[in-house]
């Protein structure tokens, strides 16, 4: 069954925007002693990366399709069983049968669902990860970077013909391929629900409601896809970019401890001492 591509769209903007609200867990103490500016880097540098090297060596996009595959589920068990709102251990164990439907009914809806909601939960943690070894004030500009880098790729066409090569590797055996997010007739990147993951989790270390931005999120990337109307291809980075402008326009209003994971002083300590005032993605 093939959608109509303003409902496929709908579903992955939907999607991107909720992993902005996800986000819940305490952040390891353990991660702590790596902290550094340096790691802000990383978002930008996984898009410049990753596309140079596929346009220097396209056969690189079957090493990557085999990473995804392996490490998507299990950074997705770890969001279910520990990062993401009233998670449990046992949560975790919900990757095998995603995983399976993703194999099974690969080409449908169901099995597109399926291989979506393992992508998503996989940045997901990846993006918690990176916020907890990562002050937020060098952290947000770290997504602003990553934005623009996505958006110069994407319109001067240096992003297509990587991406291409990307999203085309398949593994053996009919395997899903989770290097990207289909659903439907719609196509998203990996680094554009990585980004929303490094969002919300940039929040959370905030103490800054997530939910009021996880909708301008979505409202956001609703308008800004109204350019599909003249345009093939958009960088999906851009409104989680915006939103994140949005989020250093509304007042701070604290988190109740008992809906806020409980972080240790030397932890606020580290995270406030990078954070910068409130003012102002192949993927």
């Amino acid at each position: 069954m093939t959608l109509p591509f303003w409902i496929s769209d709908a579903v992955l903007i939907t999607a991107q925007a909720t992993l902005v609200a996800l986000p819940a867990a305490r952040f390891p103490d353990a991660l702590r002693r790596l902290r550094g500016a340096a790691w802000a880097l990383l978002p930008a540098a996984s898009i410049a990366i990753v596309i140079a090297v596929l346009a220097a060596a396209p056969a690189a996009a079957d090493f990557l399709t085999y990473l995804a595959l392996i490490a998507t589920p299990l950074l997705a068990a770890v969001a279910l069983g520990h990062v993401v709102h009233r998670a449990r251990p046992p949560w975790a164990l919900v990757v095998l049968p995603l995983l399976a439907l993703a194999w099974a009914e690969k080409g449908s809806l169901a099995g597109d669902a399926s291989a979506l909601v393992l992508t998503a939960l996989g940045c997901l943690t990846l993006g918690w990860l990176l916020a907890a070894i990562t002050p937020t004030g060098w952290l947000k500009l770290g997504i602003v970077a990553m934005a623009v880098v996505d958006s110069y790729l994407v319109f001067t066409d240096l992003l297509q013909q990587p991406n291409a090569t990307l999203n085309a590797a398949a593994p053996a055996g009919g395997l899903p391929q989770l290097q990207f997010v289909s659903f439907g007739s719609a196509v998203m990147g990996y680094g554009d629900f990585f980004i929303a993951g490094v969002l919300g989790s940039v929040l959370l270390a905030e103490r800054t409601r997530r939910l009021p931005v996880a909708l301008a999120c979505l409202v956001l990337a609703a308008l800004f896809d109204l350019l599909f109307f003249v345009l093939d291809e958009l960088p999906a980075t851009v409104p989680v970019a915006l939103a994140l402008g949005v989020s250093e326009l509304l007042p701070r209003r604290p988190v109740s401890r008992r809906n806020q994971p409980d972080f240790s002083a030397a932890t606020l300590t580290g995270a406030s001492a990078g954070s910068s005032s409130p003012s102002s993605s192949p993927s």
